[in-house]
């Protein structure tokens, strides 16, 4: 029998604010622990939370920018349930009444079509804390730092079929969330990360199966990893005749396996009910039309317009966009030198192969969009070779020197006197009569060899087109 895969993702991502979501705590990733609290994140009797209205705003653009449904009127509830790491012994949420609701957001698959995966609704609440466990004694520490820390919950439709698709449309999701500056997206520090919903089904089937949660993934590689295990593990259950089990299983990076946590708890596990110390949230059109207008262009749309308006192949119209100032970097190469694939080649190949290696983003590249484009243009213009502007290029990475600077520092313009090329020429031809012998007799291929001989004499700063030119006007002397 032939299984069909049924997933949905929750994603939570924590908001780039400078404080907390109902207090005036700071936000900052890696503090010692416990020194960003406070009566109110703490729980403490007596205190009152102060909803921070730069929340509200970055919920607002998450959900235009996934052309959600925004709601005039919503209302934070208190979820209930005991955790070490929550110290109110409830978190507040938003439950019945969510921000916003019907949404999609769009993926792009390995075979270029596209598909459009819905999303259920965008809800604000605030972050738990974290427990460190002690590997030497059965003790865990909490760290109550993270305790009231602004995130949204973008929870899908279960529109995904595959890990595949699961991956993509966790990759979009965090590529608007960074382009919208909202959230930075890093998963190794938990500002972006999923709980999966997966189950399978006969295929044709039009019920849902029995469904799983996984938590615990923190990569995109993990995400696709444990949801191809579980699904192969339910459909291994199903096919020894057993039934699949609900409950929340978590994923061992170390087994490359789930396994289970708990039983699966429903929405009336939390006697979810509204939060007595806060007021209903209105929203007005006002505001939500000065935030749409406040929106940038979103990754699939630029990607879209790098296509038309470049020609770009797709691959790299992905590559450039998957990121707003790599994108910026692209255009305002091509604004000072229009050759948008030549800018390209040299974006996706020396400059990023450069950034990756030394784990740096564009921001921290010394290499300006004016030096690139300055290089390319003695590179045109033939006053360098492409051998040399690749040696120009790594000394303008490492030192930040401009293209003019290096060339003339190390004397690596292009070598374009004829009358110099051709003596370097004669000498080549004289030290190797045999294989200009057998050029003559009809082994043209050996133009290759003359050619890097002149290059290593001239060390590498011979004029190619000018070279060859003299190349062949002297070995068909006399033929």
């Amino acid at each position: 029998m032939e299984y069909e895969a049924v997933i949905g993702l929750e994603v939570h991502a924590q908001l780039l604010t400078q404080s907390k979501i109902f207090c005036g705590c700071s936000t900052a990733f890696g503090a010692e622990p416990n020194t960003h609290t406070c009566p109110v994140c703490l729980g403490m009797p007596g205190v009152l939370p102060v909803l921070n209205r730069r929340v509200v705003e970055f919920a607002l653009r998450m959900a235009l920018a996934t052309e959600c449904e925004i709601a005039p009127f919503c209302q934070f509830a208190r979820k209930n349930y005991f955790y070490p790491d929550l110290p109110k012994g409830y978190q507040i949420s938003q439950y019945e009444l969510p921000l916003a609701r019907k949404g999609r957001v769009r993926i792009r698959l390995e075979d270029g079509s596209i598909k459009w995966i819905g999303i259920t609704r965008i809800h604000m609440e605030e972050d738990a804390g974290k427990l460190i466990h002690d590997e030497q004694r059965r003790v865990s520490y909490v760290d109550f730092n993270r305790t009231g820390v602004p995130l949204i919950e973008i929870v899908s439709e279960p529109d995904i079929r595959s890990p595949d698709e699961a991956v993509a449309y966790l990759k979009a999701l965090r590529d608007i969330l960074v382009y919208l500056e909202i959230c930075d997206g890093n998963m190794e520090e938990g500002s972006f990360r999923c709980d999966a919903n997966v189950s399978v089904r006969p295929a044709g089937q039009a019920s849902f199966g029995i469904r799983t949660e996984v938590k615990n993934m923190n990569s995109f590689r993990n995400v696709q990893r444990a949801l191809s295990y579980e699904i192969d593990r339910q459909i291994r259950i199903l096919e020894e005749g057993g039934s699949v089990i609900q409950e929340t299983r978590l994923w061992d990076e170390a087994r490359q396996i789930t396994y289970s946590m708990r039983g699966k708890e429903e929405a009336h596990d939390y006697r979810y009910f509204p939060d007595p110390d806060l007021v209903p949230l209105k929203v007005d059109g006002e505001w939500i039309e000065r935030i749409r207008e406040d929106l940038p262009e979103l990754p699939h749309e630029k990607f879209d317009r790098f296509l038309k308006q470049y020609g770009l192949r797709p691959y790299d119209a992905e590559i450039l966009t998957s990121s707003r100032p790599l994108a910026d970097y692209f255009e305002a190469c091509v604004k000072l030198f229009p050759d948008p694939r030549q800018v390209c080649n040299w974006i996706t190949g020396e400059l990023l192969g450069a950034l990756n290696r030394d784990g740096r983003p564009i921001t921290e590249c010394a290499v300006t969009p004016k030096m690139l484009a300055a290089m390319l243009a003695m590179l045109q213009e033939g006053k360098i070779s492409r051998r040399i502007a690749q040696s120009v290029f790594e000394e303008m990475y490492s030192t930040g020197a401009s293209p003019e600077e290096v060339v003339q520092k190390r004397g690596l313009e292009v070598v374009s006197d004829r009358e110099a090329l051709s003596a370097f020429v004669d000498q080549v031809l004289s030290q190797n009569p045999d294989e200009v012998e057998a050029y003559r007799k009809g082994k043209t291929k050996l133009m290759g060899f003359f050619m890097g001989q002149v290059m290593r004499l001239t060390k590498g700063q011979a004029d190619p087109k000018l070279l060859q030119e003299i190349l062949r006007e002297k070995l068909n002397e006399g033929l």
